[in-house]
């Protein structure tokens, strides 16, 4: 049995030899990036002490959460992080599949070309460069909001930098704005891979439009928005650093509403130097994280045993 086994293994791996040298480069960055990392798990649960080296301190078990979830941070970073990525996760859905089906009733080759470049074009700019375009709008002394929108309406300037409550709608749509351009093009190969005949059937049917939409395109495309919606649950915990930590700028006063996970994690090992804690909070993000993805796979099997989604 066991050689039958083998051999069957060395055939496949003969046989897709060059799909395997293909993605041996990945699994490799995979290993560097996302595993050998993970013995850096332990510095979580021992007191740093450099005389010692990284992991020569001693252990304290869970002092470290302790300390965390005793401040008032970790209830305000564990809060934005979920209210903003849940709203990310159902914007983004829905703006991106209206915007694919809209794309894909574009019938002109260049005209059709153009939208799918100028969608995707914001998902490719650095998220530096976008927090100075949001600057150039919200700039107290320059921006154009205060210099043009404001005076226009017959409103006073905002110092938008030290008021948090407007940074929840202008975080959401830069957001959208930066990320719904590569999901619209996910989901716009998904729809240009429905076989038409379906469309063309539904036509002589006298189906419009609107129909065909809800009974052809939005049940062929459910595969891949469960799919994608999957990937983005089992991130919940995880926020776009660059989002609210560069476009933002880092102000202060804006940390009741921008302050996420990542953020924190970062402000604590840069600032405080706080080693232990920072490691607490990525810990307790990673298992939160993988918690989710498991009760995503879960449900998705309880709603779809048969797997007919798929």
């Amino acid at each position: 049995m066991t050689s039958w086994l083998d051999r069957t293994v060395l055939k496949k791996a003969k046989k897709y030899k060059i799909l395997y040298l293909m993605i041996l480069p990945g699994i490799v960055y995979l290993l560097i990036n996302n595993y050998i990392p993970m013995f850096g798990i332990i510095i979580a649960f021992k007191e740093i002490d450099f005389s010692k080296g990284v992991f020569g301190g001693d252990w304290i078990g869970f002092r470290n959460f302790e300390y965390l979830f005793k401040t008032s941070e970790a209830y305000i970073i564990t809060r934005n992080t979920i209210l903003y990525n849940v709203v990310f996760i159902i914007l983004n859905l829905v703006f991106a599949v209206a915007m694919a089906i809209l794309l894909a009733e574009v019938k002109q080759r260049f005209l059709k070309r153009f939208y799918q470049s100028a969608i995707l074009l914001p998902y490719l700019i650095s998220t530096v460069i976008v927090g100075y375009l949001v600057f150039s709008l919200f700039s107290m002394e320059t921006g154009f909001m205060n210099k043009s929108v404001l005076p226009f309406l017959g409103l006073d300037p905002v110092m938008w930098y030290t008021e948090p409550k407007y940074w929840p709608v202008i975080l959401t749509i830069v957001k959208l704005w930066h990320s719904v351009g590569y999901l619209c093009i996910i989901y716009f190969a998904a729809i240009v891979g429905i076989d038409q005949e379906y469309y063309e059937a539904a036509t002589l049917d006298g189906a419009g439009k609107f129909k065909q939409i809800f009974h052809i395109t939005l049940p062929s495309l459910t595969p891949v928005i469960t799919i994608m919606t999957l990937m983005q649950i089992g991130r919940i915990f995880y926020a776009d650093f660059g989002l609210f930590y560069q476009v933002t700028l880092d102000s202060g006063p804006l940390l009741p509403t921008t302050n996420v996970l990542d953020t924190y994690v970062y402000r604590a090992l840069l600032k405080s130097g706080d080693i232990g804690m920072a490691s607490a909070a990525g810990f307790y993000q990673s298992v939160i994280g993988f918690a989710l993805i498991l009760i995503s796979n879960f449900v998705v099997k309880k709603i779809n045993p048969d797997n007919s989604l798929f």
